[in-house]
């Protein structure tokens, strides 16, 4: 599988709630400082300002080795608080209230867009003045913690890290389809790519075709028969097909996604395309069809000359290793009809394509919202 870590990337500004915020109540005013005291930990984490040691950070979590693990513990005990801040905020009418959030100063990085993937000393920050950016840039994060871990997890625990990449799926697509669509209006055009449902759509795409990747893994340990591998390999180049058409959709309208973000899930589709026809041309040779196995290999080789390789030197050498293994396979059935059995190579339009076959689905997200009274001094 490719890495691709850019989207935990992002960073924040500080906020103090209680001091923008006036509170009616010592119940008030204690949830404030807590939301205050929960983001700190986060904002120090991600802006890799904390100075607390990896020992006393492993005791506090309560024993969690992962900073990846122990960032997710932060946010599940924020993102709570921040969600009944926003429910109750929603059910009051002041522009007192309106001005307090603008004071707020909510400042988010992205980890996807061009200017921050060239080592750019001074990031640009996005400020909106709404608490559903402060939500929906958390959440966003969330999904990005959990896809992480997945691939932490990845060679210990198959089974494991398809379910995280499931339930980071799920987190994306709660923002796409459920959250984003509702708030859009309250959203101004300048917001970074990770605010848009083009790009949450886009990454719940991501991690389900990683999710199927381990499925497929599991699978290949078991033995499954080629013909089944070939559909599941080309189950991801669907998703990811699917997901390239939105992200060049939305840069069109945006024009500053990352090349890198482009690179990305253009080289993974190569990567599974190369797979899912391997697989196939395997099973056609097992028949007997060796003019067929040459004809659909000779394609996709022939289509993947074609494509630009990725700049990432993992990414070019992961798609290098897949074209030469195509090539290799060329070669050997090559030999073989050439000496055996002399089949002629079928024209290109009967030539037959993989089947796409999906199996994994996302895991709902369920936000969690602590459901305490806030009342403000108006």
């Amino acid at each position: 599988m490719l890495q691709f870590a850019d989207p935990v990337k992002l960073k924040t500004k500080r906020i103090v709630f209680e001091d923008i915020y006036i509170a009616r109540d010592p119940g008030t005013l204690e949830q404030l400082k807590e939301l205050s005291s929960t983001r700190r930990v986060i904002e120090e984490s991600i802006n890799d300002v904390s100075l607390i040691t990896e020992a006393v950070a492993r005791e506090m979590s309560g024993g969690l080795s992962s900073q990846c693990e122990q960032d997710i513990q932060k946010l599940e005990k924020y993102l709570p608080l921040l969600e009944n801040l926003v429910h109750q905020s929603k059910n009051i009418n002041s522009n007192q209230l309106v001005q307090w959030t603008s004071n707020l100063n909510i400042r988010w990085t992205s980890a996807l867009t061009s200017s921050s993937l060239f080592g750019c000393k001074s990031q640009k920050f996005f400020r909106l003045d709404n608490l559903m950016y402060e939500l929906t840039m958390m959440r966003f994060l969330y999904g990005a913690l959990l896809r992480e871990l997945a691939n932490e997890v990845l060679s210990e625990d198959l089974v494991q890290s398809a379910a995280l990449f499931r339930k980071a799926a799920g987190v994306y697509d709660s923002l796409a389809i459920e959250f984003l669509p509702h708030y859009q209006h309250v959203l101004p055009a300048e917001r970074p790519p990770e605010a848009t449902l083009n790009v949450c759509s886009v990454m719940s795409l991501i991690c389900l075709a990683e999710a199927q990747a381990v499925t497929i893994r599991k699978a290949e340990a078991k033995g499954i028969a080629g013909s089944l591998l070939s559909k599941l390999h080309y189950g991801i180049v669907q998703m990811l097909d699917e997901a390239s058409s939105i992200l060049h959709s939305a840069n069109k309208d945006k024009k500053d996604i990352s090349t890198g973000f482009l690179e990305f899930v253009s080289a993974c589709k190569t990567v599974h395309e190369l797979r899912s026809y391997k697989y196939l041309a395997e099973n056609l040779e097992t028949n007997s069809q060796i003019g067929y196995a040459l004809g659909v290999l000779q394609h996709v080789q022939i289509t993947t000359q074609k494509m630009k390789l990725p700049s990432k030197e993992s990414w070019r050498s992961a798609l290098k290793q897949e074209i030469d293994s195509v090539t290799i396979l060329i070669g050997k059935y090559e030999y073989e009809n050439s000496f055996v059995w002399n089949y002629k190579i079928p024209p290109k339009h009967e030539l037959p394509c993989p089947e796409g076959k999906k199996i994994v689905n996302v895991i709902p997200y369920q936000p969690q919202r602590r459901e305490l009274p806030i009342s403000f001094k108006l």
